[in-house]
């Protein structure tokens, strides 16, 4: 990670932490994951929110009035909305991407979930998707979420990361083994 996106993570982190602490001792799990899933596709679909959240350009009022309004047609509960508000008036915002993320992931762990990104030559299957998740939870001992993504420059084959292990079963990566293995010898 670069220097900028960890310092992003690390205060996403805090406010993150702090959320998911309070609606735990609530027992708002639920709602909190339902509010972060639609505050990160907010995030994904709309480029003016990417610009507000990101330039200085804006006052810090202005950044809260629009990331409450947000809250509000989203429909966030309490907590997440008055995490959004503090993250504007200390011009945080532009941590809110991490802070989606890490979220997720500390809901995720909550749930004894593990998530797979997966990367495939063509669209899996919802049945291949079924045996993959399926054969990873028996080896990790964790139930697994993927997220898939295809890549048609693998070829075929596929590329599963899950946390730090990577296991690359792609063409490409073979012929790129093959061509090296070709270049020692000749």
């Amino acid at each position: 990670m670069s220097e900028p996106a960890s310092i992003s993570y690390g205060i996403a982190s805090r406010y993150a932490q702090a959320v998911f602490d309070i609606a735990k001792e609530n027992g708002k799990l639920k709602e909190l994951e339902t509010n972060v899933k639609d505050l990160a596709e907010a995030l994904a679909s709309s480029e003016d929110l990417n610009e507000m959240i990101s330039s200085p350009i804006y006052s810090r009022e202005d950044q809260e009035k629009a990331i409450l309004a947000l809250g509000d047609a989203l429909g966030l509960k309490p907590v997440s909305k008055n995490a959004l508000g503090l993250m504007a008036q200390k011009r945080r915002l532009f941590a809110l991407p991490q802070y989606c993320q890490r979220l997720l992931e500390l809901l995720a762990e909550e749930k004894g979930e593990v998530t797979a990104e997966v990367t495939s030559a063509a669209p899996l299957s919802a049945e291949q998707q079924e045996k993959l998740s399926a054969m990873l939870a028996d080896n990790l001992g964790k139930q697994v979420a993927l997220n898939t993504a295809v890549d048609e420059s693998l070829i075929g084959g596929l590329v599963v990361k899950v946390g730090s292990r990577m296991i690359d079963t792609s063409i490409r990566s073979k012929l790129n083994s093959l061509q090296n293995v070709m270049k020692e010898v000749g």
